[in-house]
């Protein structure tokens, strides 16, 4: 508990720090803390490393990353009020859109402190960072997170600048050209390669799963290599297996990992510690949760789909669909669900379940096992070893009490594992990347049968007129405004 507790008050501690390469981030500085003749003990790493981990706690990782991925997929409506996040929702996005520049930000500022960890942190002569490879785990911590947030970019945006260095970037050279998807992909492994320095566990559960490990290393390098274009299935499988060997498995209760009772099991392999009622809380719920459970009656935002309803019913699989989503009465309109403003029940997402007016402490998954059970299968699969790939696949299913499969159909089984995870993982910023990776987003946002529909009794059909221009996001436009030596994404 003395552990938790002082990583706790540390967290808490706004110790942030912004790269010199200020007209490349364009960021403010968050902290006095912000020259190299800062960093001169033990004390000032740590501060560092705590900025890092800070970049964890924005709007990106509280609830944009699932607006990205399940909005604009089929998993989710806009919802609200936010005209911005109906472009998300009808795969419009425009480059002058205000939170893909935020996304943009936040994720080089986390970069930025990662930066500055590397680079200064092998200087400082204080010998308490050569005591337990404390100095080498600080670097590796900060490797990782620095490879977690390209990561989240590379997802996003594609090819993106490369910037390694803090401190020595003159604003001459701060205009940094985009790499190739496949350069920032090398980039990142070549990080996480450097991380497996990492412990795989610290004094308590608390730290063990809210800071960087070897275990969240390997499930990383499972995720990189499935994602990447030129993708490798045995090294995903590899890393898979490398995850298991550390003792990470399936909680005995799919619903139990959302109560806010049961972040700390084995199947938790990094996530984001929020602490209700301070600067470190998740304002996230409040945005999300119903009047019932929120104490507001304004109308929220992530709708679900009426497809992904659809999906959780066709599969029979009412555990998961009890644990993803909550029914519940409300007085607004809604386009797709209820469009008279009388009462009705609709949809909201109920993965975050405790919305304590702004100051949640539901924490965030980053990495869990039930991801990386689910990358194993889809690896055996692609692997032709399907009769194998049943093994984890089914675990996933006996969970929620679903009846095993037994196909060996290669392409029977790429189908079956794309919708479990789906199920699995839906509303979590899965689903489009899975999408992506199997091939089948164009068809199937193009095959989507979704319609608006008005009090008056009309209906019009969303179009999406999706295609392969449309799986990422363009680069934000005040970027390349600052940066002539970026380039757009095809197709904006």
């Amino acid at each position: 508990m003395k552990t938790k507790f002082r990583f706790m008050v540390f967290l808490m501690i706004i110790t942030t720090i912004v790269s010199s390469c200020k007209k490349f981030l364009d960021v403010a500085p968050e902290s006095d803390a912000t020259t190299g003749n800062a960093y001169h003990t033990a004390a000032d790493a740590d501060a560092a490393l705590i900025g890092a981990y800070q970049t964890l706690y924005t709007d990106y990782f509280i609830w944009e990353n699932f607006v990205m991925y399940d909005v604009r997929a089929d998993n989710a409506y806009a919802g609200g009020d936010a005209q911005e996040l109906y472009q998300y929702d009808e795969v419009s996005v425009s480059p002058l859109n205000s939170r893909i520049l935020l996304t943009w930000k936040q994720l080089y500022n986390g970069i930025a402190k990662a930066n500055l960890i590397i680079e200064k942190v092998p200087e400082i002569k204080d010998p308490k960072l050569d005591v337990d490879n404390r100095r080498i785990n600080l670097i590796a911590e900060a490797k990782f997170l620095r490879a977690f947030y390209y990561f989240e970019l590379v997802r996003a945006f594609g090819g993106v600048p490369i910037v390694k260095e803090f401190g020595k970037i003159t604003p001459d050279q701060a205009n940094v050209k985009r790499a190739s998807d496949v350069e920032v992909y090398n980039f990142i492994v070549e990080d996480l390669e450097a991380a497996l320095a990492l412990p795989t566990e610290y004094g308590s559960a608390s730290l063990s799963k809210s800071k960087a490990t070897r275990g969240a290393v390997y499930a990383l390098l499972a995720k990189v290599y499935a994602q990447r274009p030129d993708r490798n299935y045995t090294k995903v499988l590899e890393y898979c297996n490398e995850v298991a060997k550390l003792g990470y498995g399936l909680h005995d209760s799919y619903d139990q990992l959302f109560d806010g009772l049961n972040y700390h099991t084995r199947e938790t392999i990094f996530l984001v510690q929020f602490i209700a009622n301070t600067p470190e809380a998740n304002w996230g719920p409040q945005l999300l949760l119903p009047p019932s459970i929120s104490g507001d009656d304004w109308r929220k935002y992530v709708t679900p789909s009426k497809n992904l309803i659809a999906a959780y019913d066709a599969a029979g699989d009412k555990q998961r669909k009890a644990a993803t989503i909550l029914m519940d009465e409300v007085e607004w309109s809604d386009e797709f669900w209820k469009p008279c403003a009388t009462s009705g029940e609709i949809p909201f997402p109920y993965k975050f379940r405790h919305a304590n007016a702004w100051a949640s402490g539901d924490h965030v998954y980053l990495l869990r096992y039930d991801d990386i059970l689910l990358l194993k299968a889809e690896a055996l699969n692609e692997l032709n070893r399907g009769a194998e790939a049943l093994e984890p696949l089914n675990a996933i299913r006996k969970r929620v009490d679903l009846d095993d499969i037994t196909t060996t159909s290669q392409q029977e089984l790429r189908d079956i594992i794309l919708n479990e995870r789906r199920l699995e993982l839906a509303l979590e910023g899965y689903r489009w990347d899975d999408l992506i990776r199997t091939g089948k987003l164009v068809s199937t946002m193009n095959n989507l049968q979704e319609f608006k529909l008005t009090c008056s009794g009309t209906s019009t059909k969303m179009i999406y007129n999706m295609n392969n221009n449309k799986s990422l996001m363009p680069v934000p436009q005040g970027e390349m405004n600052r940066n002539p030596n970026l380039t757009q994404n095809p197709g904006f």
